[in-house]
């Protein structure tokens, strides 16, 4: 069936098609199911969208990634036709039964995933499946495979590439944009790539954009590692392991994050960016992602996917039973990694955990004895070395001019009697900078005045809240009062 192109501008982040209702009922078809889009030899599967007003019954609206895939010229016409349902639903029906998948058949997944041959429900019954019933080593080999081999990979003049990752959960925790600038101020190469918040208040690429550009296209990025010797870029915006950035958007709907998932997503994109290196950080506590015992097995499983690829990997256990540094947000954690940059009252929690992280991978490539890393990162850090490496980088990629203002509206939260902190939950704090707007309000966070083991006197500060928005405010207030995330 023929239909006009009307362009209306709609980035919807994957490929839809909307459709007036009276040709959708000609089709046969519903919201949600998948079309086949045709345009001189081209084709594409979308998912449609239907409605009433904005279009004429023969016109068709095409979302921006099917109209910079096709290519059409404006009012020209598109074949559309029903797409027949993937057989890789049924490799997905077979893990929702837990049945071990083969390689092709993971692969026939991973490919219809990139492809937009599966729908977001489809796919959530992929991470479900995965997340109820587990993978094997075998099953997790193939699908860190699967994504790594159906996206970008880059090439670099030099084996010796560097990178390091957190499995994430603990509120805070903005290590990375140190490591990497202590690491490149040391010499080392290190392209980091980062994702954006699945769960937690902000990930690193949600905090380094509140100052810089993040998303690049992979030539752009190895120009900022050719000049600098690193960056500290988003990975979605790179084409590496598209499959998982489909995964992520679908995970964070659900609120999951299935451990072989995690393992697949995290080494496809090292792989992808070209690590020799690896540094695997696991914080494990009673609202982190993982216990201790958990932690270790997870570890182990790290380890062995990445032996099989031939990566060196460190892996190491992190207590993760408070949040780290002061600030939970993106504008308030990048003020708590420039402070311990600028070496002016920093978060000493934040600053410990870098100099630790850093010193791991000095090393373990060599660059210097094993016992001397966490000296040689302290003395990078304390001659502002890392501070101009850190600049370096955030000029390279494009500085914002805007300054890091908080949200106008806040609010302190204060004690309603004294004693000592004997524990903040991770999880809860997290859920408090979401309500409060992050990660899309930068500003927007929380501050918290005291961790762990502080006494706190009567009427003191505990926390600052910072929103745009009065009506999260107070929706933020009654959260901390319902679950009392600080107990004394």
């Amino acid at each position: 069936m023929k239909f006009k192109i009307k362009k209306l501008k709609l980035g919807a982040g994957r490929p839809i098609a909307f459709i007036h209702e009276s040709r959708a009922k000609e089709l046969n078809v519903h919201v949600g199911e998948r079309v086949q889009i045709s345009y001189r030899g081209n084709k594409i599967i979308a998912i449609v969208d239907i409605v009433r007003g904005l279009l004429k019954s023969d016109e068709i609206s095409l979302s921006e990634e099917i109209l910079s895939y096709l290519k059409p010229k404006p009012r020209d016409y598109v074949d559309v036709g029903l797409a027949l349902e993937p057989k890789s639903t049924r490799f997905i029906f077979k893990k929702l039964n837990n049945k071990q998948l083969s390689k092709n058949e993971i692969y026939s997944i991973v490919h219809d995933i990139v492809n937009n041959s599966l729908t977001e429900a489809e796919i959530a019954y992929f991470v479900s499946g995965v997340y109820e019933n587990g993978m094997s080593l075998k099953e997790t080999i193939y699908l860190t495979e699967a994504m790594f081999r159906t996206g970008k990979i880059l090439s670099w003049h030099t084996r010796e590439i560097v990178d390091k990752h957190s499995i994430g959960g603990i509120a805070g925790n903005r290590t990375t944009p140190i490591v990497v600038s202590i690491c490149a101020a040391a010499g080392l190469v290190m392209p980091k790539t980062s994702s954006r918040s699945i769960t937690s208040a902000a990930g690193t690429a949600d905090v380094i954009e509140a100052l810089t550009r993040v998303d690049f296209s992979p030539n752009e990025l190895k120009n900022i590692v050719n000049k600098t010797g690193a960056c500290l870029a988003w990975g979605g915006s790179l084409g590496f392991a598209p499959a998982d950035d489909k995964l992520i958007r679908v995970e964070r709907l659900l609120g999951l994050d299935p451990e072989s998932q995690l393992i697949a997503s995290i080494i496809a994109k090292k792989l992808a960016v070209g690590s020799k290196y690896v540094l695997i950080d696991i914080p494990y506590g009673p609202q982190a992602k993982v216990n201790k015992a958990r932690a270790i097995i997870l570890g182990k499983k790290f380890l062995a996917v990445a032996k099989h690829f031939k990566l060196k990997m460190r892996v190491v256990l992190t207590l993760g039973d408070q949040p780290i540094g002061n600030g939970i947000g993106p504008i308030l954690e990048i003020r708590d990694v420039l402070k311990v940059l600028e070496r002016e009252n920093p978060p000493k929690d934040l600053e410990k955990k870098a100099v630790f992280l850093a010193s791991q991978i000095l090393e373990m490539t060599n660059k210097c004895s094993k016992g001397q890393g966490a000296d040689i990162a302290q003395q990078i850090l304390d001659s502002k070395k890392a501070l101009k490496k850190f600049n370096e980088i955030i000029n390279a990629q494009g500085r914002k001019k805007n300054p890091l203002k908080l949200a106008r509206f806040n609010y302190n939260l204060k004690a309603n009697k004294s004693g000592k902190i004997k524990s903040i939950n991770n999880r809860v704090i997290n859920n408090l900078g979401r309500i409060l707007g992050c990660p899309i309000d930068k500003a927007s966070g929380l501050y918290l005045h005291k961790h762990v083991k502080d006494y706190v006197k009567k009427g003191e500060k505990l926390i600052t809240f910072y929103s745009e928005s009065r009506k999260k405010m107070k929706e933020a207030l009654e959260f901390y009062n319902d679950t009392k995330p600080i107990l004394f």
